[in-house]
C-alpha cells in the first residue's frame, strides 16, 4: 500500500476541518443541555459525517446526510426492537436503509449514509441502549449541523467558478488551436487530437455539472447570497463552453476522418492558417463569455474571419471544417 504525504494543505480544506470541528462540540454540547443520560456520540456523529465532500456542494449535501443519519438511525433502532440480531435482521437493515437512501439523495446520488447509520445502531454491543428517545439526540446533532454550518467559513463558489472557468478556457482554447495546428499533418496526429479534445470535452462538461451544483449549493449559503448574481453568470457561462465543446469534439473529427483521405491533403493544408485565426477568435470569445463580459465584438469578428474564408475557399472541406465554428459561436450565445 502506498502512502502519500502532502506538504501543503489547501486552505479551504483547513476551513473544512475547523467547520468540522466547531459544529461537533456544539451539537455535543447542546445535547448535554438537552439532558442526554449518555455520551450523545449520535449528535456528534451528525456533523462528523455530513460536513464533508466538495466544498462547492457540502453545504447542500450536509442538509442531504444529517436527514440520511437520523433516517438511518430510526431504521437500525425499529429493526433492532423488532429482529433478533441475525443475518436475515442485517439484511433488512441494508435493504431499508439503501431503499430510503434512494428518496434521500445525497449530491444527486444514493444516500449510503442511511445504511450506514442503520448499521452503526445494528452493530452495536449493546442494542438496547438505542432506545426510541435517543432519537432527539440524533435530531439535535442535526439541527446544529444545518443551523450552524452554514456561517463557519462557507465555501466561497464564486471563487471556486473562477478556477472551473479557467479550466473550462484553456482546455477549449487547446482544443481549437490543437485541431487547427493539425490539419494536414497526417491521420495519426489527428486521430491523437481527437481523443486529447474529446477528453478535454469530457471535463469541461464535469466542470458544467459543478457549476450547475454551485448554483444550486447557494440557497444553503446565505453569507455568500451577496454573490448570488456573480455565481448565476459563471455558471451560464460554463454551460455555454460546455454546448461549445461538444462542437469542437465535432470539428476534431471532421479533421480526423479527412486527414485519412490523400486526396485532401492540399485542401486541409490550406485550411491551417485561416482556422488557427478563427480558433483564436473563437477561443477570445470564449474568455468573455466565461469572464461576463459583453462578447459581441468578438463574436463579430470571429463571424467576419469565418466569412472571409468562406469567401476565399468554398471547396466541400472548407465547408464542412467551417460548420463546427458557427454552431460554437451560436452555442456562446445562444
Amino acid at each position: 500500500m502506498r502512502v502519500w504525504v502532502s506538504g501543503r494543505v489547501p486552505p479551504g480544506e483547513v476551513a473544512g476541518a475547523a467547520r468540522i470541528v466547531v459544529t461537533v462540540v456544539v451539537a455535543w454540547q447542546v445535547a448535554v443541555w438537552l439532558g442526554a443520560d449518555q455520551p450523545p456520540v449520535y449528535a456528534a456523529v451528525v456533523p462528523l459525517v455530513a460536513l464533508r465532500g466538495d466544498p462547492v456542494t457540502a453545504l447542500g449535501a450536509s442538509v442531504q446526510r444529517s436527514l440520511g443519519v437520523v433516517a438511518g438511525v430510526l431504521i437500525g433502532i425499529a429493526v433492532v426492537n423488532l429482529l433478533r440480531p441475525s443475518t436475515a435482521a442485517l439484511a433488512v437493515v441494508v435493504a431499508l436503509g439503501l431503499g430510503v437512501g434512494m428518496f434521500l439523495r445525497a449530491s444527486g446520488g444514493l444516500n449510503i449514509q442511511v445504511a450506514a447509520s442503520s448499521l452503526l445502531v445494528f452493530a452495536s454491543t449493546s442494542p438496547d441502549a438505542y432506545a426510541w428517545h435517543r432519537v432527539w439526540e440524533t435530531a439535535a446533532g442535526a439541527v446544529v449541523t444545518v443551523g450552524l454550518a452554514p456561517l463557519l467559513w462557507p465555501p466561497d463558489p464564486y471563487r471556486t467558478l473562477a478556477g472551473i472557468a479557467e479550466d473550462c478556457r484553456v482546455r477549449v482554447a487547446r482544443s481549437l488551436g490543437g485541431t487547427a495546428a493539425v490539419l494536414g499533418g497526417g491521420p495519426g496526429a489527428a486521430r491523437d487530437n481527437l481523443s486529447l479534445v474529446t477528453a478535454h470535452a469530457e471535463a469541461v462538461h464535469g466542470d458544467a455539472v459543478r457549476a450547475r451544483e454551485a448554483e444550486r449549493a447557494m440557497r444553503f449559503n446565505p453569507v455568500r447570497w451577496r454573490h448570488r448574481e456573480g455565481v448565476r453568470v459563471r455558471a451560464r457561462g460554463i454551460a455555454a463552453v460546455d454546448r461549445a465543446a461538444g462542437e469542437a469534439v465535432v470539428l476534431a473529427g471532421e479533421v480526423a476522418a479527412f486527414a485519412g483521405r490523400e486526396e485532401l491533403a492540399g485542401d486541409l493544408a490550406r485550411a491551417r492558417a485561416p482556422l488557427a485565426e478563427v480558433a483564436d477568435l473563437v477561443a477570445r470569445v470564449v474568455e468573455d463569455v466565461l469572464g461576463g463580459a459583453d462578447p459581441a465584438a468578438g463574436v463579430v469578428a470571429a463571424r467576419t474571419a469565418v466569412a472571409e474564408y468562406a469567401r476565399t475557399d468554398s471547396s466541400p472541406v472548407a465547408v464542412a471544417l467551417r460548420r463546427p465554428f458557427v454552431r460554437i459561436l451560436d452555442a456562446l450565445t445562444g
